[in-house]
């Protein structure tokens, strides 16, 4: 019984941090254009807004999802390039919450009816799905990139389904 308090506390207190995380995703500007990305939630763009002080400090969007370890790590030898896993350098945390985003994005690439929809279904059709995952957290973290330096909120590119279009 001593064991089973102490989680429900832990719950409580864990549901407690989770809703202050969530007020403060509301009241910043840059997390709240960070939630327009698809696979982005309040706790990703507050972790984001808290890690990443200086977008300015990254030339890049590549520069930025190699800083975060979502890029392949090369193995270049006599003028061959070889592509491995990714690098993983980084902040784990970010990069753990934007593959899980990327994640739930993929099962949903059926239905997203966007450009980077269309995008997510050529490659899951050529490649497995853990590697478009990453690839995909990839590309959300260079939408990332480019929303916090240009203070822009997402905007996706392609037509949404119109609701005659989804009942048919």
């Amino acid at each position: 019984m001593d064991l089973f308090e102490r989680c429900r506390v832990l719950a409580g207190s864990i549901g407690a941090l989770d809703a202050e995380i969530v007020a403060h995703a509301r009241q910043d500007e840059t997390a709240r254009r960070l939630q327009t990305i698809p696979g982005v939630g309040p706790i990703t763009a507050s972790l984001i807004v808290a890690t990443v002080v200086d977008i300015c400090q990254f030339r890049s969007a590549r520069d930025f999802a190699a800083w975060l370890g979502l890029v392949p790590r090369q193995y270049s030898t006599g003028g061959k390039t070889r592509l491995g896993r990714i690098t993983k350098a980084g902040n784990r945390e970010v990069r753990k919450l934007l593959v899980l985003g990327a994640t739930s994005m993929v099962y949903r690439a059926p239905q997203w009816n966007s450009a980077l929809g269309a995008w997510t279904g050529k490659v899951l059709e050529r490649r497995p799905v853990r590697l478009v995952t990453v690839a995909l957290a990839n590309k959300m973290a260079r939408i990332v990139w480019a929303l916090m330096t240009r203070k822009e909120v997402y905007r996706a590119k392609g037509r949404a389904a119109t609701a005659t279009e989804a009942a048919v």
